[in-house]
């Protein structure tokens, strides 16, 4: 800008109010596209604001936990808004040569192609938001809410896939040189090589990704789902595109491939509902009346939260030489509050016994048996 202005001058040194009035004229442009970069910056920032402040207002009013747009569309928007402004402004910019204004073109037509990608990704998970909003994972009955929120997720990485790739390639159809293209193609050709020997090493990313479509589709498991993985308790907390997270009742973290669910077996006790059957033995000995235990169980179930009120009963499963072994079989909504109502029977069924038939637990039983060889003693014998 300076060596414009200064050969500029040196032409016109000969007419020195013409060169005073060039370089007057050359200054005012750029203060008239500052003027107009600033002016449009800052309408764009107002158009931006209350665009914004509006959808959030309708979104919190329709849905008091949003749909995210702020969070995920605010950025990406602002970014389109402000290359706008540049692409209005660079006309404007007084003195520059051609091959630098096509080079800033270039490089801003590169930016919206990123900042539009970057929206595209920001309106899938809006999407996201906007499906997913009436299948709350805190109910109690979450049976399709759970299945929604699984599909969806892996449909959402297929879908950000997607749009990267398609991001990718329009960045090199901004490129109007024909050796881009000439370069993608021998990269194509070179993949179809480099795949196979990049099979083997490819092999677990391949089947896991095979492996989260069969979960989408069949839904062997969803997210918050009740699962024994290897004797561990969890509740299935995130399933990504490689590996399950599985969080422990002990608030450990399992983390899983994504192909052991569909090559090994393991337990699902939420898979059509939350409903679980539970039990709690007790070993008691013969002497104790089971229709009095019946009656104490059903004083205990029956009163409790933890009781869905569908099944409650007492039978003899077993007898042992010593003992007999009592089951106490109860229902409850979902495995947790089932835990603890067992826990609870055997807490109580327990104290019961101490109190009413202290006598009862199982114990081991002496006889004593006269020993034969005193019995063939001389009666004179035994009289001394």
């Amino acid at each position: 800008m300076k060596t414009a202005t200064l050969i500029l001058a040196k032409s016109l040194s000969g007419h020195p109010a013409l060169s005073t009035l060039a370089i007057f004229h050359f200054k005012r442009g750029w203060f008239f596209a500052i003027f107009v970069f600033c002016t449009v910056l800052v309408i764009a920032n107002l158009v931006h604001y209350v665009l914004f402040r509006v959808l959030h207002r309708k979104e919190s009013i329709s849905h008091p936990l949003g749909w995210g747009l702020q969070q995920h569309l605010g950025r990406p928007a602002r970014a389109i808004f402000l290359l706008t402004c540049l692409f209005i402004i660079l006309p404007l910019i007084p003195g520059l040569p051609d091959n630098i204004d096509a080079m800033v073109r270039h490089a801003l037509i590169i930016l919206v192609v990123v900042a539009l990608g970057w929206f595209a990704i920001g309106c899938i998970y809006v999407l996201q938001a906007f499906l997913l909003r009436r299948y709350d994972l805190t109910a109690e009955n979450n049976f399709r809410a759970r299945r929604f929120h699984t599909q969806f997720q892996l449909f959402r990485r297929v879908l950000i896939a997607f749009v990267v790739i398609v991001d990718i390639g329009t960045l090199l159809w901004t490129f109007n040189d024909p050796r881009i293209w000439h370069y993608g193609s021998g990269l194509l050709a070179s993949a179809g090589i480099a795949s196979l020997i990049l099979a083997t090493a490819a092999k677990s990313t391949a089947s896991n990704f095979f492996a989260g479509l069969q979960i989408a589709i069949s839904e062997p498991i969803r997210i918050d789902d009740v699962v024994v993985i290897q004797g561990e308790w969890g509740r299935i907390e995130e399933i990504n595109s490689a590996y399950v997270i599985v969080k422990i009742w002990d608030l450990r973290r399992l983390v899983v491939p994504l192909s052991y669910f569909i090559e090994n077996s393991f337990q699902n006790w939420t898979r059509h509902s939350s409903d679980i059957l539970g039990t709690a033995f007790l070993y008691v000995d013969y002497s104790i009346p089971v229709e009095d235990l019946r009656k104490q169980l059903e004083a205990i179930v029956h009163p409790s939260p933890l009781w869905d009120n569908r099944v409650c009963g007492l039978q003899v499963t077993n007898l042992t030489d010593r003992s007999m072994e009592l089951r106490c079989l109860m229902s409850s909504r979902n495995s947790s509050e089932n835990f603890d109502l067992r826990c609870l029977v055997r807490e109580k069924m327990t104290a019961w016994i101490q109190q009413n038939y202290p006598n009862a637990f199982p114990t081991t039983r002496f006889a004593a048996i006269p020993d034969s060889s005193s019995d063939s003693q001389n009666p004179a014998q035994r009289n001394v």
